[in-house]
Order: C-alpha cells, then sequence, then structure tokens
C-alpha cells in the first residue's frame, strides 16, 4: 500500500522565508501562531527542514509587527487535534519558543 501524500502548504515569515508544512501541521501551527499574536507576544519559532540542502534548522522572532502568511495547499480546514494544540502552545510558551512537538493522541478522535 503506497503511502498516503498529505498536501503541503507553506508559511511565510516577513516576505522573506518560506517553508514547507503539511496543511494539517500548518494548520494547527496558525492557530499557536495567531493567538500569541494577537496578545501581543513575541516569540522564537524553530523548525528543521531536512530537505532544504545544508540547512537543517531555521529560527525566526515573531512579533505582532512582522507579516506571517499561511497559505494551505487543499481547500479544505484540517480538524484540529485539541491536545496538539495544548502541547505547541506549552512549547511557544516556554524559554525555547515554539518547536513542532509530536501529535499526541486525542482522545476525541474516532477510533
Amino acid at each position: 500500500m503506497a503511502a498516503k501524500v498529505e498536501p503541503m502548504g507553506t508559511l511565510t515569515y516577513d516576505s522573506k522565508v518560506t517553508v514547507s508544512f503539511d496543511d494539517r501541521i500548518l494548520a494547527h501551527l496558525q492557530v499557536v501562531i495567531w493567538s500569541k499574536l494577537r496578545r501581543g507576544e513575541q516569540f522564537a519559532f524553530t523548525w528543521t527542514d531536512p530537505m532544504r540542502s545544508g540547512l537543517g534548522r531555521t529560527s525566526v522572532w515573531l512579533s505582532p509587527n512582522i507579516s506571517v502568511v499561511f497559505e494551505y495547499f487543499g481547500g479544505r480546514q484540517p480538524r484540529l487535534n485539541p491536545a496538539w494544540l495544548e502541547a505547541l502552545t506549552k512549547a511557544a510558551n516556554s524559554p525555547n519558543g515554539l518547536t513542532l512537538v509530536p501529535e499526541p493522541d486525542d482522545p476525541a478522535a474516532p477510533r
């Protein structure tokens, strides 16, 4: 059986840095990032990008006065996992800033 390919969207920071994430990850990041920016909070966001030659990790400083654009490949909003949103928010509020943490099980998800 072939592996399921997730639609890839992009996050663009300050019109200079663009990174691809699958739409499901991007939707979760958008909720967390916009929530913090809406409150006027500044924070770091670090991700790994093994697909880019020679660049394995990138960090940016997010603040309300720097543009962040989320562009989705798919037309449908992915279902959000509240447990993952909580884990990502906890990471974003830590001294290291927002990092992609593994998605925990969603107890509300159908089995």
